[in-house]
């Protein structure tokens, strides 16, 4: 992808300080006290470019304003784009995008989590885009207009366990349970689709809003990362009522754990302190990203009846088989205390198998869902490339491990090939301007 850097540097820069413990950064650590060193930051840039960069973060004259109407909030104890309302209520649009880590050091490394940061402050909160002189490279790339509107927008970042290898000296403090990504039975996964040092999550409610917030993230961070794939999701408005429905037309994301309540979250979903996690942990997630290939042909030539077994839901209701009418609630409890032989609700469906409702399984049937529908253009055999890009979060990457395990065995394999995707660690939240991703790993 060709594309002008925008990099900063302290030589550039107009106006203030480069960044020192007393105007911004907290000194100590992984991260020096000057940017004017030689790095990712440093760059042939004309004066001014530094403004899309908050001004407390990088020293230069900011040009965002007042937070604009529909910004979800930045800062706070946890990341947004894991908690925020469901993906159909708001935020049409999700994109996933892992990259390569080429920082050749800590330091550099914290510089591109600082630039992260500050990027991701500025583009959630919306404002008047940043300009140079009329004969200067322009610091914004006028996708959005004279002024950026939020529209939701989310950035949410996550990171893989190939980060805590022996670049950066990480490798002590990695999360417990953050490991590469292997196949299950019948996976058929991509290395070019998979893992990842880095994975940006972006949602919002237009696709130019995501696209801008990503072409203006790799175009100031392009020395110290590098894109290595990437899946473009979308989310239906309910059809007709209640949530939104996958590619093979069965409603998607109905059980889930409810985000407004603080004792469920922080029991399924947030890292908790005092575990076998480290401190840095406390407040984030673990998170799942599964691109799964539909055979939507194969698909349309099995009998509704059938495909209402194989999911273990009705189809046009998307309510538990035991509900005959087209117009029960998607919300109803499949309850399997009284059918104990699957004669209803077949054993190896696969809602079935995702959550058994059994005392062994109870402690690995809940995560939090947050996924997409993707297409891509045509496979190798010119048929249609479309299917789930599959996001979960949770406390302990083995709830999935063991949810997706026991789903091995289900009557949707025939129909359905995982391709690619990875296990990553949603770092904590930004908690005010003096914060930055990932501030407590690297200090």
């Amino acid at each position: 992808m060709a594309h002008t850097t925008r990099a900063v540097s302290g030589g550039t820069m107009t106006g203030g300080m480069p960044p020192t413990p007393e105007n911004g950064w907290d000194g100590g650590g992984c991260p020096a006290g000057s940017f004017a060193r030689r790095s990712f930051l440093q760059g042939a840039v004309a004066t001014g470019l530094a403004a899309p960069v908050s001004g407390k973060l990088l020293g230069g004259k900011a040009t965002r304003e007042t937070v604009s109407a529909g910004a979800i909030p930045f800062y706070g104890e946890h990341q947004a784009g894991i908690a925020t309302p469901a993906p159909n209520q708001r935020q049409a649009v999700g994109n996933f995008i892992a990259f390569d880590v080429t920082a050749a050091d800590c330091r550099e490394l914290t510089d591109l989590f600082r630039v992260l940061t500050a990027q991701a402050a500025f583009l959630t909160a919306g404002g008047t885009a940043p300009m140079a002189q009329p004969d200067s490279p322009q610091p914004d790339d006028g996708i959005l207009g004279p002024r950026i509107v939020p529209e939701d927008l989310t950035i949410t970042v996550a990171v893989g366990a190939s980060l805590f290898d022996n670049r950066y000296g990480l490798a002590a403090r990695k999360p417990t349970q953050l490991v590469a990504m292997t196949p299950f039975r019948h996976d058929d996964l991509d290395p070019a689709l998979s893992q990842g040092d880095l994975l940006i999550q972006l949602c919002a409610a237009t696709r130019d809003t995501a696209i801008h917030a990503l072409l203006e993230i790799i175009a100031y961070t392009s020395g110290a990362m590098k894109p290595r794939w990437s899946i473009n999701g979308l989310h239906s408005p309910p059809r007709p009522t209640g949530v939104s429905r996958d590619f093979f037309g069965f409603k998607d994301g109905i059980a889930n754990p409810d985000v407004t309540s603080t004792t469920q979250m922080n029991q399924e979903v947030w890292v908790q302190p005092h575990t076998a996690e480290h401190a840095w942990e406390v407040g984030g997630t673990y998170q799942v990203v599964r691109i799964v290939h539909f055979d939507v042909e194969k698909w349309q030539g099995v009998p509704l009846a059938e495909q209402e077994r194989i999911f273990g839901r009705r189809k046009v209701s998307g309510a538990p088989m035991y509900a005959l009418d087209d117009n029960a609630s998607d919300l109803l409890d499949p309850i399997y205390t009284n059918d104990p032989r699957g004669l209803i609700t077949p054993l190896n469906c696969h809602i079935r198998l995702a959550n058994p409702q059994t005392p062994q399984t109870a402690s690995t049937s809940t995560i939090l869902r947050r996924s997409y529908e993707y297409q891509r253009s045509p496979d190798v055999g010119d048929h249609p490339d479309v299917g789930h890009a599959f996001c979960c979060f949770q406390r302990e990457l083995s709830t999935y491990i063991a949810m997706q395990t026991r789903l091995e065995d289900e009557l949707l394999v025939p129909y359905i090939s995982p391709r690619g995707g990875g296990y990553f660690f949603a770092l904590p939240g930004v908690r005010d301007h003096r914060d930055y991703y990932a501030r407590r790993l690297l200090t």
